[in-house]
């Protein structure tokens, strides 16, 4: 049996700060919050002395971040990255706040995204290629434990790759999943949204 935990990275907004829509052309750090969160995930996985044989994340500095953190408290060297786990392009509402992302898509397009990973029109998503990408993914067998740091805008597909029940496929900042991989590749959902 393997089991997957996809991450979202840390905050990249300081509280009171306005949250924008960042996306894969939006490379940001994470903030002094972020920060802790990442380490209260490697904190948990350290605790769980889970047999983690690897961490990948995005190539994006936030999800390096979050991956690195991990990685020190786990005791594994460094993290791998992976195109594949970025975040998706928000096209014309890459960084723009959320209030101006809803006036211009409207209310029941982020509910198809949120729900069903459908994107608003604009956005740049290749829902095929992500889909694909956790295919061959959950695919490849082995045992124990990966660790996956993303965005939530690529986490969700996992779900969908999955043919998991859709609904809330929002992952918070600084939380993650928990998928198990059986020996014939059905992936079922242990837990998803979970900060420790």
């Amino acid at each position: 049996m393997r089991r997957l935990f996809i991450i979202r990275h840390g905050n990249t907004f300081a509280r009171g700060e306005q949250a924008r829509r960042v996306g894969v052309r939006t490379d940001i750090p994470l903030v002094e919050s972020g920060r802790t969160q990442a380490e209260q995930l490697g904190q948990w996985f350290a605790q769980g002395q889970l047999p983690v044989r690897r961490i990948l994340s995005s190539p994006l500095q936030r999800a390096r971040q979050t991956a690195q953190s991990i990685a020190a408290a786990v005791g594994i060297e460094r993290a791998g990255t992976c195109d594949w786990l970025s975040e998706i392009d928000h096209g014309p509402d890459e960084d723009q706040p959320e209030v101006a992302v809803l006036a211009r898509i409207g209310a029941e397009a982020l509910t198809r995204w949120d729900e069903h990973a459908i994107p608003p029109d604009g956005w740049i998503v290749d829902v095929d290629a992500r889909i694909q990408a956790w295919r061959t993914f959950f695919a490849e067998g082995g045992e124990g434990i990966d660790l996956l740091v993303t965005s939530n805008g690529a986490a969700r597909f996992a779900l969908v790759a999955a043919g998991l029940p859709l609904g809330a496929l929002k992952l918070r900042t600084g939380a993650f999943g928990e998928l198990a991989v059986d020996d014939a590749g059905q992936v079922s959902l242990i837990r998803w949204d979970v900060r420790p």
